[in-house]
């Protein structure tokens, strides 16, 4: 396992400043197409079907069919549209040798930085063969998928592998934010009660988490609940492909669940915490009042201040 941990973190340090693959030229005027309405600029040097290039990446398809990708952006361009699109797989994002197969539970959360909707925390289980699967899915963080895809995708997920999903609306949210006072001890107490329902369904006690604190804030959390687990804390954790499989079951909760929401009150609740955040919440007040924001928005946002 150890073992495993470390060859990825290498992997990732040093992987090549060219990627090469041989494509079937039929794709190629999706390719091209593709290309230019994501803003690339074509030309056509010698020997070459095209080459496109904007700020951060270069595209050159040969007349061979060999396709060669360069520049800082090639990583995310390659995950995000190469593998899936054109590819039809993820040996560059997930290399077999770098995956950790071994089975874990994955573990992420998704609206904590958002004024309405709720917390919401995922956790994952996999063993290998359902790695295998999550990969041949597609999976991958969710912070760069669409709110559609990030359903579709969880979808699948859910029928695959065994989950736990902590959905804290906001007027639960308010009264444990009154009871711990923080919000990564609340996110701590998420995670555990997340971990703590997936041990039950699955006896597994080997945990990767993507790091949002401090390592003791979760492990006190854990000890809280008289959990032993074999935790592991990553910054960039969705990097695991089970972490990624519980960002995207966490962030399909979210979408869903500030949806519901929206529809209660018959009004858009805009993600994050932008002016147009300010501007539903000043709508909602005037509609509603104040008195039932508890019930849509997170109270200790210094935003919720600019909505009365």
């Amino acid at each position: 396992m150890i073992l495993i941990k470390a060859f990825a973190n290498i992997y990732n340090m040093n992987k090549p400043s060219n990627f090469l693959a041989k494509i079937d030229t039929a794709l190629a005027p999706k390719l091209k197409k593709d290309l230019e309405d994501q803003g690339f600029e074509l030309s056509q040097p010698t020997y070459t079907v095209f080459q496109a290039k904007k700020q951060g990446v270069s595209c050159t398809l040969y007349e061979s069919g060999k396709l060669m990708v360069q520049g800082k952006g090639k990583d995310d361009f390659i995950s995000y549209y190469l593998e899936p699109e054109i590819l039809g797989n993820l040996s560059y994002t997930y290399p077999e040798t770098a995956v950790n197969t071994t089975p874990h539970i994955g573990v992420d959360e998704a609206g904590k930085g958002d004024v309405f909707g709720p917390l919401c925390v995922a956790a994952l289980y996999a063993d290998e063969a359902m790695i295998t699967e999550l990969i041949k899915m597609g999976i991958r963080d969710s912070k760069r998928l669409n709110d559609n895809t990030i359903i579709k995708y969880a979808d699948k997920i859910k029928k695959e592998c065994p989950y736990s999903i902590i959905q804290i609306f906001p007027k639960r949210y308010n009264e444990l934010y009154e009871q711990f006072k923080n919000l990564n001890q609340l996110l701590a107490w998420g995670h555990a009660t997340a971990i703590e329902e997936i041990i039950k369904k699955t006896d597994c006690r080997n945990v990767i988490i993507d790091q949002f604190a401090s390592e003791h804030v979760v492990e006190n959390a854990l000890r809280r609940k008289s959990l032993q687990v074999d935790l592991s804390q990553r910054h960039r954790g969705e990097e695991d492909i089970v972490v990624a499989g519980a960002s995207i079951l966490a962030r399909a909760a979210f979408v869903q669940g500030i949806d519901k929401l929206g529809s209660q009150f018959n009004l858009t609740l805009p993600k994050g915490a932008s002016s147009l955040v300010i501007k539903a919440g000043q709508q909602f007040v005037r509609t509603h009042g104040e008195a039932p924001l508890s019930e849509v928005a997170k109270l200790h946002f210094k935003t919720i201040k600019e909505f009365i």
